[in-house]
């Protein structure tokens, strides 16, 4: 294979991700970001976000001189033959994405680009960051618009779209073994550059401690600009609404004393839905599916048409968090002067990401009925005291149960997921309550071990 010489602008959660398992695959790779602070930590070691396998592999990587960190942009612009894009777009008010952070990366990189001499190929810039369709001709702008400003507007550069598909607590995993590789761009040569970058994934050739592998080859997908941009929009609006689907189905349930479980079995082994993104319970949270489902639905405003079925998952979505809240009230009937524990504060287990977290807002509205409320998570617990000032840390989950008038298991860590319902218990004061926001434990083992056990989607 090619080593190829790659920037990655942005050392968080999808950069550094990026770029350790490009330097795994053998490339040299230097991560860029502005943040002075997070560029030397990473340089000692340590890791800005907690997610499973990557520390290990950025320390490989800085070992075998193929990863390395600074700030200086306009220098690894000089060297690299490919530059990946991959700072945050958070959502705005009306949920579109902002782009300033992209905007500021794609400008720089023309001025950049502008002050290089003796280029043998075209520059390729890849945008990694999720961004609304269109922001490949966006991207391609600014960056001539920089190199006009530094002078020297006849840069030689390609603008690629290659949208992330990694989920929190599995990303290392996803990145050398993904499901497809999607790749978005108007010229021939940009698309083949990039899969020969990306050849030793597609083939699976590079060194793994898996045998055997999870795949044989990985699919190579190639389009347009547009519609590279709109597949990542697409991807998590289905998941987030198939999410949405089970829970009413669920709410249904409850009414017509059906369980949820088995519905959900049953209707999962139909080839044509599939099993995966059928549990039902509280909802979906996080960076990626709450703010994907904003910016696709403003861009569809943006064409003066309303997306009524993703409105409907929003809208449902939102209802989960408040069945909690509901089923609460339903057995220990007033908040007031009742201590709550909440199981898990992460929006999924394996990440200290709280972005968009179901536990946060059922927290904050307990505080607000007066309840007190105490969270157990075991990365995440200070994180969300801090940024929820009604809610208790604590850092044992029979701690968190000590005294509690009721429990809700808000996120399926391993170590909840295993609870002793007995010793929870004993801990806690009548009526006992186990609310289970995830459906994770098992129901008659929580009533045997002397708990009221209420779950979502069973009678």
């Amino acid at each position: 294979m090619r080593e190829f010489e790659i920037a990655v602008v942005g050392s968080g959660y999808v950069g550094l991700v990026t770029g350790a398992c490009l330097a795994y695959i053998g490339h040299r790779v230097t991560c860029v970001d502005k943040n002075e602070r997070r560029v030397a930590e990473l340089r000692e070691g340590r890791m800005p976000i907690y997610e499973p396998g990557l520390e290990e592999m950025v320390g490989r990587g800085v070992s075998a001189g193929q990863l390395r960190f600074t700030t200086d942009l306009p220098g690894c612009v000089r060297e690299a033959e490919v530059v990946f894009i991959a700072v945050d777009t958070p959502p705005g008010e009306d949920g579109s994405a902002d782009l300033s952070n992209v905007a500021a990366v794609a400008r720089s990189i023309g001025r950049a680009l502008s002050e290089a001499r003796g280029r043998k190929r075209p520059l390729i810039v890849v945008n990694k960051s999720t961004v609304p369709v269109g922001s490949g001709d966006y991207v391609s702008m600014l960056v001539r618009e920089g190199a006009e400003e530094a002078g020297n507007g006849s840069v030689d550069f390609r603008v690629v779209s290659n949208p992330e598909f990694l989920r929190e607590g599995s990303a290392v995993y996803d990145s050398l073994f993904p499901d497809r590789i999607v790749l978005g761009a108007e010229s021939r040569d940009a698309l083949d550059t990039m899969r020969e970058l990306y050849e030793p994934i597609i083939e699976q050739s590079f060194p793994a401690e898996m045998d055997p592998r999870p795949k044989a080859a990985v699919p190579f997908v190639t389009t347009d600009l547009a519609s590279a941009e709109m597949i990542k929009y697409a991807a998590n609006a289905f998941l987030a609404t198939k999410i949405s689907f089970i829970n009413e189905i669920a709410n249904i349930c409850e009414l017509v004393g059906a369980d949820v479980s088995s519905v959900a079995y049953g209707i999962g082994l139909d080839g044509r839905i599939g099993p995966r993104f059928l549990s039902a319970g509280i909802g979906w949270g996080g960076s990626c599916f709450p703010k994907d489902v904003a910016a696709l639905r403003s861009i569809a405003r943006e064409y003066d048409y309303e997306p009524a079925l993703l409105d409907a998952a929003v809208c449902v979505n939102e209802r989960q968090r408040k069945q909690v809240i509901s089923k609460l009230q339903r057995d220990l009937h007033t908040l007031k002067g009742k201590r709550i524990a909440l199981l898990g504060l992460t929006f999924k287990p394996n990440t200290d990401d709280l972005r968009e977290a179901p536990s946060l807002e059922i927290a904050h509205t307990l505080s607000s009925l007066g309840a007190r409320v105490v969270g157990y998570d075991p990365v995440a617990a200070k994180e969300a005291a801090r940024r929820q000032p009604g809610l208790k840390a604590a850092f044992d989950p029979y701690e968190a149960l000590r005294g509690a008038h009721a429990a809700v298991v808000v996120t399926e860590w391993e170590e909840i997921r295993s609870l002793d319902a007995a010793r929870a218990a004993s801990l806690m004061e009548e009526p006992r309550l186990l609310v289970d926001g995830r459906n994770a434990l098992d129901p008659e083992r929580c009533r045997k071990g002397g708990l009221l056990y209420r779950g979502f989607g069973r009678a």
